[in-house]
């Protein structure tokens, strides 16, 4: 028990140093979870989640690929974040694969929105501004959880255009 306590105690040590060092040397980054692009790109994430296991056929290929492109989607921005300490190129670079990951999974929804002859809002419905204030708003970020089932339920739709 005394040695993991050492090994703990050495580890936190040189944690601490590199920390040191990093203050004085590279500016700390990696503040992704605190991005509201991250915080969207989970929120996605989630909700992508849950529509292929509600309206697609397990085994489909487009749930895997729905699923990774969201999951790509969120991952690149963690790690473009967190690689901006030295590298803004890879910075670059993973944040650009992030939209292109997001990019590909508004495909798959709209895809499943134009096979099925479902309608996908555009600026002359009703409620599309509504949808995109609310969309673009903090308040989603809180209430999104408790909003899925409904939107999964009743309001697939909208999850199209959460994301355009």
């Amino acid at each position: 028990m005394a040695g993991a306590v050492n090994v703990l105690s050495s580890i936190y040590r040189l944690l601490s140093i590199k920390q040191l060092i990093m203050s004085s040397f590279l500016k700390m980054q990696g503040g992704y979870r605190g991005l509201r692009v991250y915080k969207v790109a989970e929120m996605l994430y989630d909700i992508t989640f849950y529509f292929t296991q509600s309206y697609l056929i397990r085994g489909d290929r487009t749930v895997d690929q729905m699923i990774q492109a969201a999951r790509s989607g969120k991952q690149n921005i963690a790690e473009g974040s967190s690689a901006s300490t030295t590298s803004a190129e890879t910075e670059i670079k993973l944040t650009n694969v992030a939209r292109a990951s997001l990019q590909e999974l508004l495909i798959d929804y709209e895809d499943y929105l134009r096979v099925r002859k479902l309608l996908k809002w555009d600026a002359s419905h009703p409620r599309y501004e509504a949808m995109r204030r609310f969309a673009r708003s903090e308040e989603i970020m809180q209430e999104y959880p408790e909003l899925l089932p409904k939107i999964l339920t009743k309001f697939f739709f909208i999850i199209n255009n959460l994301i355009n």
